[in-house]
C-alpha cells in the first residue's frame, strides 16, 4: 500500500466512532459504510474464497488477491475503532467477517439493553417546562433516531402520539384541533406551532 492511500485510510478510520461495548449497531454501521466507501467489503460480504492452485483462472486468482487485501485491511479498520479494554475480549482470528461476528455475539445484548432503556424513556418522557416545547421535541425525536441505530424504527404516527402524550393536556388538546397529527409535515409543524 502506498503512503496516497495510507493517508485516507487513516483518516476514514478516525472519523468512526469508537467501540466501547455499548454502541455496537452505531459502530457497526459506521464501519461497515467507511469500508464500502473504500471498496474494503469485499471480505465481509464474501467468504473466504478456495486456495489458489496452478489450475486457477486469473479472474479467481484476482479475486482471491482483492479478498486478502480487503479482509486484511478491514480486521485492521475494526481492531483501530475498538477501544483497548474491549480488544482483549474479542477471540483473535484472521478473518474479517468472523471478527465482527464475534464482535455481535459479545457485545449486541448491550444495545438491545440500551434500546430497552431508551424505549422506555420516550414511552414515559413528560414535558415539564424547564425547557422549550420546541428542545422537548427534538429531544424526543432524537431519542427515536438512537432506537432506529440500535435497529428499532419508531413509526412517525407513533412518535406524534409520544410527543402529544408527553405534552400538558391543554397544549396536547391545541394541537390536536389543529390537525397536526398529519404525517406528511408532522415535525415542521409542530416546531412551527411551538415557536
Amino acid at each position: 500500500m502506498d503512503s496516497a492511500s495510507a493517508i485516507p485510510f487513516h483518516s476514514l478510520a478516525s472519523s468512526v466512532t469508537v467501540f466501547n461495548g455499548l454502541n455496537f449497531s452505531e459502530w457497526c454501521e459506521q464501519v461497515q459504510f467507511h469500508l464500502g466507501v473504500m471498496d474494503l467489503d469485499l471480505a465481509l460480504l464474501n467468504d473466504k474464497p478456495a486456495a489458489i492452485t496452478d489450475s486457477s483462472s486469473a479472474d479467481e486468482k484476482s479475486f482471491h488477491k482483492a479478498w486478502e487485501r480487503s479482509n486484511r485491511l478491514s480486521l485492521m479498520f475494526m481492531r483501530m475503532n475498538i477501544a483497548n479494554n474491549i480488544k482483549s475480549t474479542i477471540p483473535q482470528t484472521e478473518s474479517a467477517k468472523e471478527y465482527l461476528k464475534f464482535v455481535e455475539e459479545r457485545f449486541c445484548s448491550a444495545d438491545k439493553s440500551l434500546a430497552g432503556t431508551l424505549m422506555a424513556e420516550l414511552t414515559t418522557m413528560k414535558f415539564g417546562g424547564s425547557r422549550s416545547m420546541q428542545n422537548h421535541i427534538i429531544e424526543m425525536t432524537y431519542i427515536a433516531a438512537r432506537l432506529q441505530t440500535l435497529g428499532m424504527k419508531v413509526n412517525d404516527s407513533f412518535l406524534v402520539q409520544f410527543i402529544l402524550n408527553s405534552l400538558p393536556p391543554e397544549r396536547r388538546q391545541d394541537l390536536r384541533n389543529k390537525g397536526i397529527i398529519q404525517l406528511t409535515s408532522w415535525f415542521k409543524e409542530l416546531v412551527k406551532d411551538l415557536k
